[in-house]
């Protein structure tokens, strides 16, 4: 589940880029750590663009998931 960035200020947010982004640039992702209950994730192509904020357990899930398949 998502929860709206208009909830949240994100302006000072220290993004990184996620290790299993491509190193060609292509496909590439961007989350915020250390914000309680929280994970922004955006597209580093765009980071003026949208933010998708997801909570932590829901996003923890969702990391789980991947590793197992």
């Amino acid at each position: 589940m998502t929860i709206s960035s208009d909830d949240h200020d994100l302006s000072a947010t220290a993004w990184r880029k996620s290790t299993y982004s491509g190193g060609d640039g292509a496909d590439c992702l961007e989350v915020a750590d250390n914000l309680p209950g929280i994970v922004p994730v955006r597209d580093s192509k765009n980071n003026g663009g949208p933010e998708l904020v997801f909570r932590a357990a829901a996003w923890s899930a969702f990391v789980a998931g991947l590793q197992r398949d």
